[in-house]
C-alpha cells in the first residue's frame, strides 16, 4: 500500500516531456500552479477596485440625479408658475373681451337712439321751421293789417280799405268762394250800409283795378270780375251809375265793350288788366255770379 505525504505547500519539481523543469504546490492532495497565485491575486485587486468604481459612480450617479430632479423639478415649478399666470392673464383678457364686448353693444345701443333722436329732433327743427315761416307770412299779414288799420281806424270798418275819404268792401277778401249775382250783391252792400262801388275818377278806377290784381278764382280771366254800381237795364245802351248819373265817358271800358251780346248784357263789371288800368270795365248778365265791391263815405 502506497504512503501519501501531506506536507503542506511542499513543492515538488517535474520534468515535462521535453525535458524542462516545473514547479507546483500540492494542496489537500491536489496540485496547483505557482503561477495561478499571482492571478487570483490580480483578480482580488481588480475586484476590489471595481466595487470602489462602482461606488464612486452610484454616488456620483446619486448626487447627479438629484442635482437632475432638483433642476427639473424647479424647471416645472417655473413652467407651471407662467402657466398659471398665463392662465390668469387668459382669465383676464377674456374677461376684458367680455367687458368690451357689452361696451360695444351699449355704444350700438346708444348710437341708435342717438341716431332716432336726431331724427326725430330734425323731424321737429324742420315742423318749427315751417310754423315760423307761417308766423312770418303772419305777421307779414298782420303788419299789413296794422298799416291798413291805422290808415283807416276810425275812419272805416275793420276788413275795409280807404281811398282819400271813402272805403271799400271787396267780397273776395271775406270769402273767395261766395259769389253773387248783381242784385244780391247790392243788397248786401246796401246791409252793409254802403252800396256798389261808384268810380267817380281815375285814381278810384286805378285804385279798385289794382286793389283785385291778385283776387282770382279761375284762369279763365272773364270769371274774374267784380260787379260794380253801372247798369243800362231800364234804357238799352244808356249806362248809369246808381246814384243816377249818367256815364258818359266811355274811356273806362274795355275795347269792344260794353257789347250787349246776346242781348242779356245789362250789368258793369270791373277786373284787372296788365295792358291798361283804365281799360277794364265791360258789361256781363246781370244774373251770373261775381264777387262784388261795396263803397261808403268814411266816418
Amino acid at each position: 500500500m502506497e504512503k501519501v505525504s501531506f506536507m503542506r505547500n511542499a513543492p515538488q519539481v517535474f520534468f515535462n516531456r521535453a525535458g524542462h523543469s516545473q514547479s507546483r504546490y500540492k494542496i489537500f492532495g491536489k496540485d496547483v500552479y505557482g503561477s495561478n497565485r499571482c492571478v487570483l491575486l490580480c483578480l482580488g485587486l481588480l475586484n476590489v477596485v471595481l466595487l470602489i468604481a462602482a461606488v464612486s459612480l452610484g454616488v456620483k450617479c446619486t448626487k447627479v440625479k438629484e442635482s437632475s430632479i432638483h433642476v427639473t423639478h424647479s424647471s416645472a415649478t417655473q413652467l407651471i408658475n407662467e402657466l398659471k399666470h398665463l392662465h390668469d392673464n387668459h382669465s383676464d383678457v377674456i374677461e376684458a373681451g367680455e367687458k368690451l364686448k357689452k361696451t360695444l353693444e351699449t355704444a350700438i345701443k346708444n348710437h341708435t337712439l342717438l341716431k332716432e333722436q336726431i331724427e326725430q329732433k330734425k323731424s321737429i327743427n324742420d315742423e318749427n321751421q315751417r310754423q315760423v315761416e307761417t308766423l312770418r307770412t303772419e305777421k307779414t299779414n298782420l303788419q299789413a293789417n296794422i298799416s291798413a288799420l291805422e290808415g283807416t281806424c276810425g275812419k272805416c270798418l275793420p276788413g275795409w280799405n280807404i281811398l282819400n275819404s271813402s272805403c271799400y268792401f271787396f267780397s273776395y277778401l271775406e270769402s273767395s268762394t261766395v259769389k253773387k249775382n248783381w242784385a244780391d250783391s247790392r243788397a248786401d252792400c246796401v246791409r252793409r250800409g254802403a252800396d256798389l262801388v261808384v268810380i267817380d275818377n281815375q285814381e278810384e278806377q286805378k285804385f279798385v283795378s289794382d286793389s283785385i290784381q291778385n283776387m282770382k278764382t279761375t284762369t279763365n280771366r272773364w270769371g274774374n270780375g267784380f260787379w260794380i254800381g253801372i247798369t243800362d237795364v231800364h234804357s238799352e245802351g244808356t249806362w248809369t251809375w246808381i246814384n243816377n248819373v249818367t256815364m258818359l265817358d266811355r274811356r273806362y271800358w274795355m275795347d269792344g265793350e260794353p257789347n250787349n251780346r246776346g242781348q242779356k248784357e245789362d250789368c258793369g263789371v270791373i277786373l284787372y288788366s296788365s295792358i291798361s288800368p283804365w281799360k277794364t270795365m265791360f258789361d256781363g248778365p246781370c244774373h251770373y255770379p261775381y264777387h262784388w265791391v261795396c263803397k261808403m263815405d268814411s266816418r
